[in-house]
């Protein structure tokens, strides 16, 4: 819903902002059960991004979400985090020695989208973002080092809006939104993109997240007016 302009308006929004933050939100950032030790990247940051979308950046929850993200983070590998619950590191790895890339890549779309709002007046959150971009850049944004293969599942399709996995789209929102098309080593996402279009600037949208609560803005049948609007933002 986030993804909506000015959709904090209406008096269902609020129900699931206020869910949200009786149920999800703790005194150290989003949970995604609620409970303080099960905080992981992926789900913070979607979560402090939807917040930050539906103007409520500044509220306790979301600014909770952001100190986590400032003292926990890392964005390169062989770093140790000093976060000190071990859920972190079980689901796929969050904070291993290869820190799960998701997590990465959903924290950098959230902090370039939280930058935006207050105007890049953070300096700590500018300094994050570069280094979570200087280590996306490194995989030529989506691919493994070892083989150029992609790093995750559904990394390389089309999907609108935003699930917890990392999506084709969500690497274009992060180039677009910091123009970083200049840089070579985002040819491939480039060369990517253009395989996938079905007319000029037009692309549809591939996969659909199954899962009660996700509700998606299209189907995968015709070209995507979102995404179409999207990818084709700043290119």
């Amino acid at each position: 819903l986030s993804e909506i302009p000015f959709i904090e308006q209406l008096p269902y929004t609020q129900k699931i902002i206020d869910f949200i933050s009786n149920n999800l939100a703790t005194d150290e950032g989003f949970s995604y059960n609620g409970q303080g030790d099960c905080i992981v990247p992926c789900y913070n940051a979607m979560l402090l991004e939807a917040y930050t979308r539906l103007q409520m950046a500044k509220s306790n929850e979301a600014q909770n979400a952001l100190d986590w993200i400032k003292r926990y983070q890392v964005f390169e590998r062989n770093q140790r985090t000093s976060w000190r619950y071990g859920e972190i590191c079980k689901h796929g790895g969050c904070m291993k020695a290869t820190p799960c890339y998701i997590g990465i890549g959903k924290t950098v779309r959230a902090l370039i989208t939280y930058a935006k709002y207050i105007k890049n007046a953070d300096s700590h959150v500018e300094q994050l973002i570069g280094q979570g971009i200087v280590y996306m850049l490194k995989h030529n944004v989506y691919q493994r080092l070892s083989n150029q293969q992609c790093i995750s599942k559904y990394i390389d399709e089309i999907m609108f809006p935003q699930a917890y996995m990392l999506s084709l789209t969500d690497l274009v929102y992060i180039v677009n939104e910091r123009n970083l098309w200049w840089d070579q080593r985002t040819i491939p996402l480039k060369n990517l993109l253009e395989e996938k279009q079905v007319g000029s600037g037009q692309w549809k949208i591939e996969y659909i997240y199954s899962h009660k609560g996700y509700k998606a803005f299209e189907t995968k049948r015709n070209s995507s007016k979102w995404i179409n609007y999207l990818y084709n933002l700043n290119k």
